[in-house]
């Protein structure tokens, strides 16, 4: 079978290297918008271009008789390349432009949630006049998150109590409105919630949803939880598919969160979710509530998951694309650990086009995975761009054993990078737990 991958950081990295080790041994593509060299040597032939181009991308798979394409960010979605793809007879792996809205409107998410009475919707308004948005935040009688409802690249989410007081959240609402931030002229303003954030991704084949392992990200840039807002700098799963700070419950209600969004997406857009389902979820006192939705994988946190997938990648995808899922789909029981390398600077002052120096084989030796992200490939040396450049991830019985041969795989990447050295310790694994108990008592 030929297989296509469009987009070109790590998660597609690592979903790229997960249908390489099918035992169909599919002849793997690319379509990405610049050369990722860990990709790129897995593919038998790659194509540089806007992963923006529905028609561009649809043809290539027509000239090259590709059978299934995997779609890894966001932003294709949202410009309809899986609708081009289906009705060019292409499957797909990734929903369509109405069910991944999902992602891509946060004020049809929410709105969503509230019309078919999903559980865990905090209480929200979406406004596109600035006076209205800044009588709701006065009238709120709570802290509340403002979030920009179109696609802002993860980074237009800011939280009263963190990032500014009730005058500057009225006034980030107004931005958010008068500068059009993301893609759609919206603002949706929420309450904050409290607790401990979790990821459950979900494989979804229209009707079924397999949940994976829950996974914790770590979005502040340095140790300790403190400074901006990233991507994600690093994530982690235990042996199993629970969180340490986290109940059989917890993974339960986000699970039929999940399952009952995506029949709600069919129901009110006669489209059928097809793809990976990405659910941000608070557990806090009152119980599970949701953050947010993402229409694919997480990066860092597909680093994480895709390689505990004990079976036949391509084969999970073939079915979530066409027939549907049958088997049932099992997980190593090992803990990961997921570490990012990110350019000195980052995020705020990112230095660019930093020479890297990868030592591969001794990042296998010391028991670790390696995952390209945001760098360029020039006569065969690595270089970064303004954003994370390469993932590391540890996998052991323990997160404490994953983070150990993370952080020792670590010292084969030479360059003027950093990472966060805390995510994945036992020190602030214990913090989670010792947070959670003090939310609901031991």
């Amino acid at each position: 079978m030929k297989v296509l991958v469009v987009g070109n950081g790590a998660r597609e990295h690592v979903i790229a290297e997960a249908l390489s080790l099918s035992p169909q041994k599919p002849e793997l593509y690319a379509y990405m918008n610049s050369v990722n060299p860990g990709i790129a040597r897995l593919c038998a032939e790659y194509k540089i271009g806007d992963i923006l181009k529905p028609g561009e991308i649809t043809r290539y798979c027509l000239e090259k008789d590709i059978e299934l394409a995997v779609v890894g960010p966001e932003a294709p979605l949202d410009a309809g390349v899986a609708d081009a793809l289906v009705e060019a007879k292409v499957m797909c792996v990734g929903p369509r432009k109405a069910a991944a809205k999902i992602e891509t409107d946060k004020s049809f998410a929410r709105n969503l949630m509230r019309k078919y009475g999903i559980p865990g919707c905090p209480e929200f308004g979406v406004f596109k006049d600035p006076d209205e948005a800044e009588r709701y935040i006065d009238s709120a009688g709570h802290d509340v998150v403002i979030k920009p409802s179109g696609l802002t690249g993860g980074k237009g989410v800011k939280v009263m109590g963190e990032h500014f007081d009730k005058a500057g959240a009225k006034a980030y609402a107004r931005e958010v409105l008068e500068t059009r931030m993301g893609t759609i002229p919206e603002v949706v303003i929420e309450e904050r919630l409290f607790g401990e954030e979790f990821t459950l991704h979900g494989l979804v084949d229209g009707a079924r949803v397999v949940g994976t392992p829950m996974v914790q990200d770590h979005k502040r840039a340095y140790d300790g939880d403190v400074g901006p807002n990233t991507g994600g700098m690093g994530s982690y799963t235990d042996a199993g598919m629970i969180l340490p700070f986290a109940t059989k419950h917890d993974y339960a209600m986000g699970l039929e969160i999940m399952k009952k969004t995506v029949d709600a997406i069919k129901e009110e857009t006669g489209i059928e979710y097809r793809g990976f389902l990405y659910g941000q979820f608070m557990a806090g006192k009152k119980g599970v509530s949701v953050v947010e939705f993402n229409a694919r994988f997480g990066d860092p946190e597909a680093m994480n998951v895709v390689p505990l997938i004990d079976g036949d990648f391509l084969e999970i995808c073939r079915q979530m694309a066409k027939e549907g899922l049958r088997a049932n789909i099992a997980f190593r029981k090992k803990a990961t650990v997921c570490k990012y390398l990110v350019p000195d600077g980052y995020p705020e002052k990112p230095r660019k086009h930093l020479p890297v120096k990868v030592d591969e084989k001794k990042i296998s030796e010391a028991g670790g995975k390696i995952y390209y992200a945001s760098v360029s490939e020039e006569d065969g040396k690595v270089y970064t761009s303004s954003s994370r450049a390469i993932a590391v991830v540890g996998t052991a019985d323990t997160i404490w054993g994953a983070e150990k041969v993370a952080e020792e795989s670590l010292k084969h990447i030479e360059g003027e990078l950093f990472h966060r050295k805390d995510i994945g310790t036992k020190e602030l694994v214990q913090k989670r737990i010792d947070h959670m108990k003090e939310l609901r008592g031991a």
